[in-house]
């Protein structure tokens, strides 16, 4: 029993002893093994590797991905003509050298994001100071982004390199301080504000010279359609007094009845008039009888 015991015993001991000496690199990352404290071996391929039990050696891994640093403050900078803006940026970045990035940054990707942040900050502070606003709005970003690059790459790959590579620099955002932002933005409302008044005011006097156009082409054809119905209405009296005279001066005496009829006819249209007439006149002639007497002969003819 005690002999089962012993080798159970030694069994554990060795699958320690074999699992604190065996790891496993993931192929995204460096492996990094340290003797006493000081780096004795970086394994950059992946799979199943071996090393010394604690705490002879031990190993610690980097990520070898691209790793991508965000702007984290909102400091201002200024431009060329002392103009204060707010940047947001991003860099793209990897750890190619482990061996320079433990001695000269840390052991982990967070201490050398935050190294590497004050060094672009810095040569994004060095270049906007030498351009206008303008500029970091214009085509000429392109070349203050890669003269960043350049900077930030002599920085990291100075005399205490980082052991890192800059792969890309990018500007997100330009805009000025927020004071700065509001009293733009009332010039820009003012402006449009202006812009637009003017706008009425021209549509107004377009509306007005329209709607005179339009009177004035409104009188134009009411005239005309006067003009016509006047000239249409005199040939039709005139061809209307053709006829009366005409069909008149066939019987003249008919034709004095039927003018004392309708002079009578529109003499006494009202059983309210009071009229007070000479019966003797030429007004009355056809009632005296003998007009009468004639109509009545005219009509038999």
């Amino acid at each position: 029993m005690n002999r089962v015991g012993f080798i159970a015993s030694t069994l554990l001991v060795v699958l320690a002893l074999a699992s604190s000496m065996l790891f496993v690199v993931d192929q995204r990352q460096f492996g990094v093994v340290f003797a006493l404290g000081q780096i004795k071996e970086v394994l950059t391929e992946p799979g199943l590797h071996l090393k010394l039990p604690p705490p002879f050696q031990n190993v610690s891994y980097i990520d070898k991905r691209l790793l991508t640093l965000e702007s984290s403050e909102a400091e201002p900078m200024l431009t060329l003509e002392k103009q204060r803006v707010v940047i947001d940026y991003y860099v793209r970045w990897r750890i190619t050298q482990p061996t320079d990035y433990i001695r000269n940054v840390g052991l982990d990707e967070k201490a050398g994001a935050n190294q590497l942040n004050r060094v672009v900050r810095n040569a994004f502070q060095e270049e906007i100071n030498k351009r206008t606003v303008k500029d970091l709005l214009s085509a000429k970003r392109e070349a203050l982004m890669a003269d960043v690059k350049k900077e930030v790459l002599q920085a990291v790959k100075g005399a205490k390199p980082y052991g890192v590579d800059i792969v890309d620099v990018r500007i997100t955002r330009v805009d000025y301080v927020e004071t700065i932002t509001d009293s733009v933005y009332k010039r820009m409302v003012a402006e449009r504000q202006r812009v637009a008044n003017e706008l009425r005011s021209t549509g107004a006097a377009e509306g007005e010279k329209i709607r005179a156009d339009a009177d004035r082409q409104r009188e134009v054809t009411i005239a005309n359609a006067y003009r016509d119905a006047q000239k249409v209405k005199g040939e039709g009296d005139a061809q209307a007094s053709r006829i009366y005279a005409e069909s008149f001066g066939k019987d003249p005496q008919f034709a004095q009845f039927y003018r004392s009829m309708d002079a009578y006819k529109a003499t006494f249209n009202k059983k309210s008039d009071v009229m007070v007439l000479d019966p003797s006149s030429e007004f009355f002639k056809v009632m005296r009888g003998s007009g009468a007497s004639a109509a009545p002969a005219a009509a038999k003819k």
